[in-house]
């Protein structure tokens, strides 16, 4: 069985479903996000969202921690982008696009949850940001796991209208700066394609752009998914 819990800088994945048929699930998966090109990235201005800058200052946390200066990685992204494709992503105004990973070290945000390491899964209330409500959640201490490198990032877009909204929503001042899309979360993965979201994020977005979400309502089909992914 696998599982997916989160940890200080790595999520860990749960489902109880045979490996076997959760191979099935992610290739079928894999085969729909190719599907669901939207074009190439060509020449287009993505900025490093606020909301991604935690991954680079907190040391606390739970998902992929980035180890370079911003500039300098941005600077690298919007060089490896330029050859590689858009792919749809939950809603119209989010995007995917998936480069190698060319950072030595970065670990995966996600992996299982064995009988050998369960013993070691902490729980407790987490906020992304200070203006978000704390909500239930799973991780490992970074430090009590042995976590695999990525193969992949996962460069997870907003277009610049959405960010200017949920800004605004949330009453946080933006630069003046045009861009294209805004990078709001890297996520290291085996993969190159997309895996479902948390469940508590899919809730989340259905709260609203006031309480952190994208205001995308809830999905049961897309809910469950999330769980039957991690359950």
């Amino acid at each position: 069985n696998r599982r997916l819990v989160c940890m200080h800088s790595v999520a860990l994945i749960i489902t109880r479903r045979p490996r076997s048929n959760l191979r099935l699930s992610l290739e079928s998966r894999r085969r729909l996000s190719t599907r669901n090109l939207s074009k190439m990235a060509g020449n287009i201005v993505i900025r490093l969202d606020e909301f991604a800058m935690r991954q680079f200052d907190d040391p606390n946390y739970v998902g992929t921690r980035i180890f370079m200066d911003k500039t300098e990685f941005m600077k690298k992204v919007n060089e490896l982008v330029k050859d590689a494709p858009l792919r749809d992503g939950y809603a119209p105004f989010c995007k995917h696009i998936f480069i190698p990973n060319f950072l030595p070290g970065l670990k995966v945000g996600a992996m299982p949850i064995t009988p050998d390491n369960v013993h070691l899964v902490r729980s407790g209330y987490k906020a992304r940001t200070e203006k978000e409500l704390p909500v239930l959640m799973r991780w490992f201490p970074r430090e009590a796991v042995e976590v695999p490198d990525a193969k992949f990032l996962d460069l997870i877009l907003y277009s610049y209208d959405q960010v200017v909204k949920e800004n605004a929503a949330m009453g946080n001042t933006m630069t003046t700066d045009k861009f294209d899309w805004g990078l709001i979360s890297i996520k290291g993965q085996l993969e190159d394609y997309e895996t479902p979201m948390t469940p508590i994020t899919v809730m989340r977005n259905a709260l609203g752009k006031e309480e952190g979400g994208s205001g995308v309502p809830l999905e049961r089909a897309k809910y469950m998914e999330a769980v039957e992914y991690r359950e």
